[in-house]
């Protein structure tokens, strides 16, 4: 008599829109350099999907690590019939929740998963490891005669996992990949102080060449950004950009900027070749090469300009030894396979926030209060903005736009702000007196 294994059936718990965009982001990050303006052969694609679900993931929301490569082509097929919108990656919600259904593609791969990390544990042992660690979809019921079917059809063996593959890497057409990172730099002069320097710089893995190379007074998140936005306006959009895992560059305003513009935002873990290899080099290059021909007591403006006459003459103008021709020359050959940065680039570069419309038809942000139209009342609305325009704060309700918000001047803000404060004290019982309510026990 077989034993029924029987997972408990939970309650599956409604995401909030913000969670869905953080899967959707994720998703997005998984197949974007397979829905790119650059296509790959079929064969190439397929080899890249089936590589794609070896990979372990942390995977938002959930205790999953692999996607199956079925799961990864939904993926692509959703998100190219949808003409690009990141919605259509969002997870849709069960209309099987509680019930008994077919092994689904995520539970198989943790089945294969767990079978090649443990080769010697028995079918029904296995079952008990994947529901200790809550790796079978809820509502799915396994039998070890489904397990070994399942492990013969993906042609399961005895094997270990392989090593990692560090053999030199480089991407095979220009805006492939761009990798980027920061260099602490020289003292620099400012207003009579010696101020500390950072160079803030892109490179194109490909050709080598650098898309935007420019040294900052720090190295905030701000600053980044401003170099990002001159280095897609120069050279166009990369089909991946690999950074480190810093504090500053892990913001859900970053994953969003590079979402919406179609390029994968990737967090390189240390000593793997498609990482930082190429940006280090050239940073070893900068202290060889420029930083011990640049005069003392440079200003800001000084060490820019003398920077960019040297990656003109010195940099871009010199064979790589790797490539055999120059920066310039290797990134022109395919100048063709670029895409040129939108018209409204800056839009793609705005902060988001989520406000709920008062009675009074405002909201505030960064201590400045709009007026929103009376229909928005008590409504939740995403705003889209750019700190530096605070008079542009765009409407977004439902996923349509719906104009901006206007901004109340500064009266206004005060009247709007006492009225607020008096109707919290009219509200509020008198200091030192007790209310009490009537009416029954």
């Amino acid at each position: 008599m077989k034993i029924k294994i029987q997972t408990p059936l939970k309650k599956e718990k409604l995401m909030t829109k913000k969670q869905k965009e953080e899967v959707a982001l994720f998703r997005f990050g998984v197949i974007c350099d397979l829905v790119g303006t650059l296509r790959l052969e079929r064969g190439d694609a397929e080899k890249l999907i089936q590589s794609k679900s070896k990979q372990v993931w942390n995977i938002p929301y959930s205790n999953r690590t692999r996607i199956a490569a079925s799961t990864i082509r939904n993926w692509i097929k959703r998100y190219q019939k949808s003409g690009g919108e990141l919605s259509s990656l969002f997870p849709a919600k069960r209309t099987d929740s509680g019930k008994s259904r077919k092994v689904d593609d995520e539970t198989i791969m943790a089945i294969v998963k767990m079978k090649r990390e443990k080769p010697s544990l028995p079918a029904a042992d296995l079952i008990k490891e994947l529901q200790k660690s809550d790796l079978i979809t809820p509502g799915i019921i396994l039998y070890p005669s489904t397990v070994y079917r399942i492990l013969q059809k993906e042609g399961v063996k005895r094997e270990t996992a392989g090593k990692i593959d560090r053999r030199r890497f480089e991407a095979e057409y220009p805006n492939d990949i761009w990798q980027s990172d920061v260099m602490h730099g020289p003292m620099v002069e400012i207003d009579g102080k010696m101020r500390k320097s950072y160079l803030i710089a892109f490179i194109d893995d490909h050709s080598r060449l650098l898309p935007q190379a420019e040294f900052y007074l720090n190295e905030r998140l701000d600053s980044w950004l401003d170099a990002f936005r001159k280095a897609l306006l120069t050279r166009g959009m990369p089909r991946r950009l690999y950074v480190d895992n810093g504090s500053a560059f892990r913001t859900k305003h970053l994953e969003r900027i590079c979402a919406s513009l179609g390029m994968a935002l990737i967090h390189t873990p240390p000593y793997t070749p498609q990482g930082r290899g190429k940006i280090e080099r050239f940073f070893r290059s900068v202290r060889d090469r420029f930083l011990p021909t640049c005069p003392e007591n440079m200003t800001l403006d000084d060490i820019n300009r003398i920077f960019s006459e040297w990656v003109q003459v010195d940099y871009h103008g010199r064979t790589h030894s790797a490539t055999a021709e120059t920066p310039i020359q290797r990134f022109g050959r395919h100048i063709e396979l670029t895409r040129t940065a939108p018209v409204d680039l800056e839009d793609h570069f705005r902060k988001e926030v989520r406000r709920r419309v008062t009675k009074d038809r405002t909201v505030s942000i960064n201590n400045l209060i709009y007026e929103a139209p009376t229909k928005f009342i008590g409504e939740q609305l995403q705003l889209l903005y750019h700190e530096e325009c605070p008079d542009r704060v765009e409407i977004i309700h439902k996923g349509a736009s719906h104009g901006f918000l206007v901004p109340l001047d500064l009266n206004a803000n005060l009247k709007v702000k006492r009225e607020r404060d008096e109707t919290e004290r009219e509200a509020s019982p008198a200091s030192g007196k007790l209310t009490f309510s009537k009416g029954g026990r």
